[in-house]
This record gives C-alpha cells, sequence and structure tokens, in this order.
C-alpha cells in the first residue's frame, strides 16, 4: 500500500459553537503526537460550517482550523463538500493522502491519527469506534450502554464520527452523498462494491456526545437515549 504523506481532518459542524473548540484542540493534540513519531506526514484541519446560525466558525478560525462556510445543507452534503474543498488544493497523489472524518462533538484521543496513519499501511478504509460521554446520559443509561458493549462485538461497526479512508478509494466510490443520515453506512457500502480493503479497531477510541437535543434527527445521540434511557437496547454502538 502506498504510504500516506497528508491527512485531511474534516469536520461537519452546525451550531457547535460550545464545543468546536475541544473537538479541534484534541485534533491538533493528536497531530502533535503523530509529528513526533510520523513527521513528514502533514495534517490539515478543516471544519465544513453548515449554515452555522451562532459563532462556530468564528470559534473555528481562531482555534487554528480552517473553515469552509456553507449554506445550510445536512451533515453528509457538508462533509462532502469539505472533502471536495480540501482535496481541490492538495498536490499530493490521492492514494497518498488520508482522509479522517469526525465530528464536531467529539473529542478524539491522542493516538487518534496515529492509528488511522498506521492502518492505512494496508487498509484502504478504518472503521473506528466510539463511546457516548457519559456525562451526557444517566448513569443506569451509561451503565446498560456499557453492559451490552462489553457482551457483543462493537468493532467493525461505522460511525462518521470516527471513519478513515484513502482519498482515491473515497473519490472511485463517488465520495459521501447528500443523504440527510446514515452518510458514513452508505459511503462504506459502495466502498466494498469497488472492493475496498477496509480495516477495523478499537484503538484511537472517541468520545461522542450522547446529548438528547442531537443536529442530526435520528443521530447517535438521539439513538442512545431512545435505547438506553429505556433499558431496550438490543445492540452495541
Amino acid at each position: 500500500m502506498n504510504r500516506i504523506e497528508q491527512v485531511l481532518v474534516v469536520i461537519p459542524a452546525h451550531d457547535e459553537q460550545g464545543r468546536i473548540g475541544s473537538a479541534i484542540a484534541s485534533v491538533q493534540a493528536g497531530a502533535a503526537s503523530l509529528a513526533r513519531t510520523a513527521p513528514d506526514v502533514a495534517v490539515r484541519i478543516l471544519i465544513a460550517a453548515d449554515g452555522c446560525t451562532d459563532a462556530t466558525a468564528q470559534h473555528a478560525r481562531a482555534a487554528g482550523a480552517e473553515v469552509l462556510e456553507l449554506a445550510r445543507c445536512g451533515v453528509g452534503a457538508a462533509r462532502s463538500a469539505g472533502i471536495a474543498h480540501a482535496l481541490a488544493s492538495v498536490a499530493t497523489p490521492a492514494e497518498r493522502v488520508w482522509i479522517a472524518s469526525t465530528d464536531a462533538d467529539t473529542v478524539v484521543p491522542r493516538d487518534w491519527l496515529a492509528a488511522h496513519v498506521e492502518h492505512a499501511r494496508w487498509h484502504d478504509v478504518l472503521l473506528g469506534t466510539v463511546r457516548p460521554d457519559p456525562a451526557d446520559l444517566s448513569p443506569g443509561a451509561y451503565a446498560r450502554w456499557r453492559d451490552i458493549r462489553a457482551r457483543e462485538e462493537s468493532i467493525g461497526s461505522i460511525h462518521g464520527a470516527n471513519l478513515g479512508v484513502r482519498a482515491s478509494a473515497y473519490l472511485a466510490a463517488g465520495g459521501f452523498g447528500s443523504e440527510p443520515l446514515h452518510e458514513d453506512v452508505l459511503l462504506v457500502e459502495r466502498l466494498r462494491a469497488c472492493g475496498a480493503r477496509i480495516g477495523a479497531t478499537d484503538r484511537g477510541e472517541v468520545v461522542t456526545s450522547g446529548r438528547r437535543d442531537n443536529r442530526v434527527e435520528g443521530g447517535y445521540g438521539r439513538y442512545l437515549h431512545a435505547r438506553f434511557s429505556t433499558g431496550t437496547a438490543s445492540s452495541p454502538v
């Protein structure tokens, strides 16, 4: 497999002024950690500000990220637009560019980027794991989530908050669509159909918001509350 020379971290954000700074800071910490072991890999962070009515874009710029401001288009289209914008100015061959996807309400660990770059040695796609922020769930709901997670396999689940893909494979599969929901799952289905090599890991697990007022209808936070707050959970996430 081709060695990665550039990582593009693209984060869609809709009215996330309270969380975007933490998300960016965590990616920056991961970039600094990666630089110590892979100093020849460049990291670029781009926020796709999706029709924000608050100060998300200003906060993101102040935190040191590049910002693409968009009219409200939804998470799938925002991811797609952000990646297209980033790739348009990249001279590195697409097979040597890694797209790392996460969310504005998510904090990544220091080894997140290192895990992605390492797996890019063997794979075109990396499916990472997520866990909810326990502060966003009741103790009972978090305990139920943790119990299901301990009993059933979660590695290999698809989450836009922790997803990596080689740019050449991404382009061959047609990229993210404009779907308002499950754009991550649909992309991975297309990547599989194209013959992309897909890996999965729990290294570099990210912490994502479990808030009830999730920005995406049917998104992760609402799923958590619907499934775990009532004790009816049936599958791990």
